[in-house]
């Protein structure tokens, strides 16, 4: 596997979006939505911006693939996530067909794949393979620091740049 067909490659590139994110006083969380070697969608939260709480990264990422590929279903698309998704980004990547996703931090206050829920999967008639643990230290730090600094009162000053 070449470097730019590696997961964390994609990771990284999420991180880039998990820092835009970040800049505009979202949650740090990026995610793209790969097919081969293309990407078809970038997402980072806007909750806060959008007044949605369904803008998580995942979820912009997958409508920014799904209206550019003109389908709801991703097949043969993957996503990479800087944060364990929740179970709502998790639906949303099932009902897509998103076929493998890759993640990096687990989260601890929602996360559905291990941390806080196990997704059923095996009741559904679309299964995804997970693979956590990508660069995790560098997806945790990001979030830490965005939340340290929230507590101190101050402007975020590093982020990874992009």
């Amino acid at each position: 596997m070449v470097e730019s067909e590696s997961p964390e490659y994609f990771i990284r590139l999420a991180l880039e979006e998990a820092g835009r994110a970040a800049r505009r006083g979202e949650v740090p969380v990026g995610a793209l939505v790969v097919r081969g070697r293309r990407i078809l969608g970038r997402g980072r939260n806007m909750t806060v911006r959008g007044s949605d709480p369904t803008a998580h990264a995942e979820i912009v990422a997958i409508r920014k693939a799904c209206r550019k590929v003109n389908n709801y279903r991703l097949t043969g698309c993957d996503l990479y996530v800087t944060l364990e998704p929740c179970a709502m980004c998790l639906g949303a990547a099932v009902q897509a067909r998103i076929e493998r996703i890759f993640y990096g931090a687990p989260d601890s206050k929602a996360g559905a794949v291990e941390s806080v829920l196990s997704f059923p999967f095996e009741r559904l008639n679309h299964r995804i393979e997970i693979r956590g643990g990508i660069l995790a230290p560098e997806c945790s730090i990001i979030l830490k620091d965005f939340f340290a600094s929230k507590r101190r009162g101050a402007r975020a000053e590093r982020w990874p740049s992009g």
